[in-house]
């Protein structure tokens, strides 16, 4: 995607603040949500998928992201053509200084959301995000960033105080059954260190672990899964190559038609 299609903007280097614009219909890189963070949609739609369910976000909503979770993003222009958002990105820093300053230490049981959810857009949060747009035109200091983030903590708090049990839970994931796991979420197409950290486990225990379950390396097994759920869907959902190689998590068209003929010996435009 070239400069003239995508405009992204943010207050102060690496804050964790964002305006983005796009022109044309996009999909997001890599499928793993690494910190919270909260987004304002101010013009056209959103589309999320996670655990096989599809949801989409429209203009006015408010999303809530949970961190360390797998999804898919399409962010599909107005009729106008223009895609807009403004993103806060409440990093493990962020909220770990939060914490500590206004005492959220004791935390029940966190209620299990998805990696996406819409909140309600109270009018406060609506003049919170409006706030903004004057900021990413001029240089703000390091202090009133950080006091901005803070203020973006309180008023979501404020209107979704249950999510406080899940902000402020530092714990690493825990140790989980492999197998299970991975035949949930080979679609998703992130680095292997980022599926080894969701299980709980290291990168050299996950690999070792990985050859254990399915005898083989985990880029091969994902490779070959992917392929065969690739066949599947074209060859008996009647699926078109090009909306399937996205779906089972593969980055290119090009890339996915050479794998396929690898595999299976023939092009996947060739399916009948």
């Amino acid at each position: 995607m070239d400069n003239e299609k995508i405009k992204s903007y943010r207050i102060g280097v690496n804050s964790g603040i964002i305006y983005a614009c796009y022109i044309e219909k996009n999909w997001a890189g890599e499928h793993f949500i690494e910190d919270f963070g909260i987004t304002y949609l101010l013009e056209g739609t959103y589309t999320v998928t996670d655990n096989n369910k599809t949801n989409v976000f429209r203009a006015g909503d408010m999303l809530f992201y949970r961190k360390n979770q797998l999804a898919k993003f399409v962010k599909q222009p107005a009729e106008n053509g223009i895609f807009r958002g403004i993103s806060i990105i409440l990093d493990k820093d962020t909220l770990w200084n939060f914490s500590k300053q206004y005492h959220h230490d004791n935390l029940a049981a966190a209620m299990r959301i998805n990696a996406v959810t819409r909140i309600e857009p109270n009018v406060l949060l609506k003049h919170y995000f409006d706030s903004l747009e004057p900021y990413f035109e001029t240089q703000i200091s390091d202090e009133l960033i950080a006091l901005k983030k803070q203020e973006a903590i309180i008023l979501l708090l404020q209107s979704n105080p249950e999510l406080k049990n899940i902000l402020f839970d530092f714990s690493m994931p825990g140790k989980i059954d492999l197998e299970a796991f991975m035949n949930k979420n080979f679609k998703f197409n992130v680095e292997i260190k980022r599926l080894a950290y969701l299980t709980g486990r290291s990168l050299a225990t996950f690999k070792r672990d990985f050859e254990k379950t399915f005898q083989t390396s985990p880029n091969r097994w994902l490779q070959q899964r992917r392929l065969q759920e690739a066949y599947y869907l074209i060859k008996e959902k009647k699926q078109k190559p090009s909306d399937v190689y996205l779906e089972v998590g593969f980055e290119s068209l090009s890339h996915f038609s050479y794998s396929f003929k690898q595999h299976f010996g023939q092009n996947p435009s060739s399916i009948t």
